[in-house]
């Protein structure tokens, strides 16, 4: 496949794993599917936003700049035939390492997340409920009875909030970040080294291009 096909399909395959990244780190301030009552009651992890910026917003960027590889001019620079194409390879590894910082990042913070568990009701001292992390180095991942730890949390009279729900709430969305990002960062190291052939050899779709009957 040539370098622009190959890079619009990374694209077209980045910008939906973008869209679900989205989703997951917005469903995240939501624990459980419930509007919390303090952002104490929401992991702080959520609030770097590996989800929505690193793997969401910053990778849209590179993604557009992937669709728009196979449409370039071949032959705008001073006449020169693969002058255009091959500058605009070049562009892409600079999007691409963007790219890949902003899923590197959105990986980390999902290990981080996954490994130090969610925040939980731990049950009240004196009239002060506690709120915080009752796990320690992912202990609870191997060992389910550790998820008696968190209590149920009365709302009010007429409803309860079950926190050992925000586990499973919070492991899925995270592992479903850290699946993501880890795509994301693979699509684009192939895409810097597509484009690093791109700029060095030109791209077959550059054929008969200005007149120019063979590849650039």
């Amino acid at each position: 496949m040539c370098s622009g096909g190959c890079a619009k399909c990374l694209g077209i395959t980045l910008i939906p794993l973008a869209i679900l990244s989205v989703l997951a780190n917005i469903l995240l301030f939501f624990p459980a599917g419930n509007v919390a009552q303090s952002n104490e009651h929401i992991s702080r992890e959520v609030f770097y936003l590996g989800g929505l910026l690193g793997s969401g917003v910053l990778m849209i960027f590179p993604a557009l700049v992937f669709l728009g590889m196979k449409n370039n001019d071949c032959c705008g620079c001073c006449g020169n035939e693969s002058c255009g194409k091959r500058f605009a390879m070049f562009s892409s590894i600079l999007f691409a390492a963007i790219g890949f910082v902003g899923a590197a990042y959105s990986f980390i913070v999902s290990i981080v997340a996954i490994n130090k568990g969610p925040i939980c009701y731990l049950g009240k001292e004196g009239n002060e409920d506690i709120w915080n992390y009752p796990f320690a180095d992912g202990n609870y991942l191997g060992n389910k009875t550790l998820w008696d730890r968190c209590q149920v949390y009365q709302i009010n009279e007429n409803s309860t909030f079950d926190t050992e729900v925000i586990i499973t709430w919070n492991l899925t969305l995270f592992c479903i970040l850290l699946i993501i990002g880890g795509v994301q960062g693979v699509l684009c190291a192939i895409q810097a080294i597509n484009g690093l052939i791109g700029t060095i050899c030109g791209d077959c779709k550059c054929c008969g291009c200005c007149g120019n009957d063979g590849p650039v």
